[in-house]
């Protein structure tokens, strides 16, 4: 029985988040009995956005950043092709609502969903906030294919709208510092968990967020 609850204040498009995707996957693995995992949606792009030359240069840069504190890799579809390609468009708040239609259909296969997301836009340059590439990464992951169709267009308005704000009020609520935000909550206690040092040493973070839970509970 889960003792604790890690809040992920996160966002699909959110290079750094894609940096944390190691470090959260670690936790379920070796922690997933003794932790339930809330997914807290923030909507970085919550509007969409154009990519433009300036902003094409300025995410360039974080990514290798990112990649050379996490390792994570960045496809050359996404560097050279939708990153470069003109039209791209930024958009948060369907993948989010992807992310919720999973919940929805099977609370386990949240984060399933979102590390697809994730890896289909950062490693095979997809445009994740089209429908179609959605419905087919939520058949990838095993759901149902008309199932996740409905309960996407359930999540693609107010509801996505509404836990958008929510995830806002909490990361002003902890003093968050953006996006990702992780809280562990225990005993109705949350705390912010430190993970920038750990980007790349993902059993070092499940060591320190292991010892605690006993500390807290």
């Amino acid at each position: 029985m889960s003792v604790a609850t890690l809040h992920y204040i996160h966002d699909p498009l959110c290079g750094w988040c894609y940096a944390a995707q190691p470090l959260v996957g670690a936790v379920l693995a070796q922690l997933g009995g003794r932790l339930a995992l809330r997914l807290h949606g923030g909507g970085l792009f919550g509007e969409p956005r154009r990519i433009d030359d300036a902003l094409a240069q300025h995410i360039m840069h974080s990514d290798e950043r990112i990649a050379q504190l996490s390792g994570q890799p960045f496809g050359e579809a996404y560097r050279q092709g939708l990153l470069a390609q003109d039209g791209t468009v930024l958009y948060s708040l369907p993948p989010i609502a992807a992310v919720l239609a999973a919940e929805s259909l099977d609370a386990a296969m949240a984060y399933p969903m979102l590390v697809a997301i994730q890896n289909a836009h950062y490693q095979r340059g997809l445009r994740v906030a089209e429908p179609t590439v959605l419905g087919e990464l939520a058949e990838e992951i095993g759901l149902d294919g008309v199932r996740f169709a409905l309960a996407w267009a359930r999540a693609d308005g107010h509801a996505v709208f509404e836990h958008v704000q929510a995830s806002r009020r909490l990361l002003d609520e902890a003093g968050g510092q953006g996006f990702p935000t992780l809280l562990l909550e225990t005993a109705g206690r949350r705390m912010l968990l430190p993970h920038h040092h750990y980007y790349g040493k993902p059993d070092a973070f499940v060591q320190a967020l292991s010892a605690q839970l006993p500390a807290l509970h």
